[in-house]
């Protein structure tokens, strides 16, 4: 039997209706699904911005806010304003920090773990594949000029960054002395980071705590405590003057019945017998130890011959370590930071780079995504190859990611902690005064003429007039002094 025309239309109209009540369910399930954070759905999500965040800084944080915000409804605005302003108060990078506390705050200490290795990880990468490329691209002709492209726009983004911090902290007389003896300190008289933010923290927690009301109180209090101790130590000085006084009773006798005299002679045989048997001891272990066959000292010798490379590696490695995790530790106000401070351990102390190469690897370190710590990645990799770079990774991002478990598990408390506060309100104006420092390094060493002053110069401008990303800017200036070696010099 033949079925009429709205049959078929009925029967295709319920079919659709079906498909679409499917779909509709399925895209339900999908959306509850991805606001369920699983450990696999924080490193892919943090994998994919960290696959595309160029730039760094405001333009890696609104990525973030709008994965974890709207996309995937993780956090309120308000609980991702938190993350925010825990990040800006410790040290590392604030994408890195940010990062970090959404995966505690979602998945614990896994899911901090998970978020920070998948934002983290193709910077990595890139940043390996490059140090493995940068010999070739050096022999290369022409790209010299390329890196003096990209060495004056970085310098021209960390002036700018300067600029932009400073308006916004630099409000009073003390703030501005903070942030110049900042950079006369490591600029001019070859001071560290780590020197230059610990004092700027104690004059803030001195500006802070040690008011002229804290002061008198102090004051007082510490002319009590020395009160007391004068009286304390009278009243001993007193005490031991009166058992002096007290006469003592003479020995004359030794045992009741031997006399000292003897007692000193039987003493003193005592010890020539001892001495007389340690030195026989002596002679005997000596002679064991003649009689013992050369073959194990040689047998030490090479092994200890061919375990020789193995520690000096090792040693390698810790120093590596060593020197990322105090940089780390001390990364306030973004990885532009690290910049003087990597430069006086890695060129000025240890000469593993030269000032050109530092500069060129920081460059790179810009036009990569991912955070600018990424740095330490190429550094790693040119000191001991492979191994080297994933140590510097990980070290560099660890007292950030230790701070920010630390402080994240216990947020108001650290938020409304006094002292916390007081250190962090003397070392943001000296981040400034650290910025501008480390544009005066990388300048110094990346700009040697005046196309490479110019084209610092027309970044500035370009960032301040226009505020593109980050990235753009670099990267337009290396094939731009490229075109132009290609007409001037």
């Amino acid at each position: 039997m033949l079925k009429s025309p709205q049959d078929r239309l009925r029967r295709i109209r319920h079919r659709a209706r079906n498909v679409r009540t499917r779909v509709r369910y399925g895209h339900r399930r999908l959306e509850r699904i991805s606001r369920t954070a699983t450990l696999g759905g924080l490193f892919l999500s943090f994998l994919s911005i960290g696959l595309t965040g160029f730039g760094g800084g405001l333009a890696v944080i609104a990525q973030i806010r709008t994965l974890t915000v709207r996309r995937r409804g993780w956090l309120t605005d308000s609980e991702f304003a938190e993350a925010f302003a825990l990040a800006q108060s410790l040290p590392g990078t604030n994408a890195g920090n940010a990062v970090t506390y959404i995966g505690l705050r979602l998945r614990g200490i896994k899911g901090a773990s998970v978020a920070l290795a998948g934002f983290i990880l193709p910077s990595t990468l890139i940043m390996i594949a490059l140090a493995i490329l940068y010999r070739h691209l050096r022999s290369l002709p022409d790209t010299e000029r390329l890196f003096h492209g990209l060495n004056a726009a970085v310098v021209a983004l960390i002036l700018v960054t300067a600029w932009r911090v400073g308006a916004s902290t630099l409000q009073k007389r003390w703030q501005w002395a903070i942030a110049a003896a900042a950079c006369l300190a490591v600029a001019v008289f070859h001071a560290t980071v780590i020197e230059a933010v610990l004092a700027a923290g104690l004059f803030g927690i001195y500006i802070d705590s040690f008011a002229e009301r804290q002061l008198r109180r102090l004051l007082l209090i510490t002319s009590a405590v020395t009160r007391r101790r004068k009286r304390i130590a009278a009243r001993v000085a007193t005490r031991r003057r009166k058992k002096r006084q007290v006469p003592q009773p003479r020995q004359d006798f030794v045992g009741g019945y031997i006399t000292r005299a003897l007692a000193e002679r039987r003493m003193s045989q005592a010890r020539s017998v001892g001495k007389f048997e340690k030195q026989a001891l002596t002679e005997t272990e000596r002679a064991d130890d003649i009689k013992e066959p050369t073959d194990s000292y040689l047998r030490s010798i090479g092994a200890l011959a061919l375990a020789m490379p193995f520690f000096a590696k090792l040693g390698l490695l810790l120093t590596l370590s060593a020197i990322f995790i105090r940089i780390g530790a001390v990364t306030f106000g973004g990885g532009f930071v690290i910049a003087p401070l990597i430069e006086a351990e890695v060129v000025n102390n240890y000469h593993w780079l030269t000032h050109q190469e530092f500069a060129e690897a920081f460059a790179l370190g810009q036009i990569t995504p991912g955070p600018v710590l990424i740095t330490a990645t190429f550094i790693g990799y040119r000191v001991a190859g492979t191994l080297g770079a994933l140590v510097a990774t990980i070290s560099i991002f660890l007292p950030a990611f230790l701070m920010v478990i630390a402080a994240g598990s216990s947020l108001r408390r650290f938020r409304t902690n006094r002292l916390v506060q007081a250190f962090l309100l003397g070392v943001t104006p000296a981040v400034v005064g650290l910025l501008v420092a480390a544009a005066w390094s990388i300048g110094r060493a990346g700009i040697h003429t005046w196309i490479g002053l110019s084209l610092a110069g027309l970044a500035v401008f370009v960032l301040v007039r226009y505020r593109p990303n980050a990235f753009w800017v670099i990267l337009g200036a290396g094939i731009l002094r490229f075109v132009l070696g290609l007409f001037l010099w």
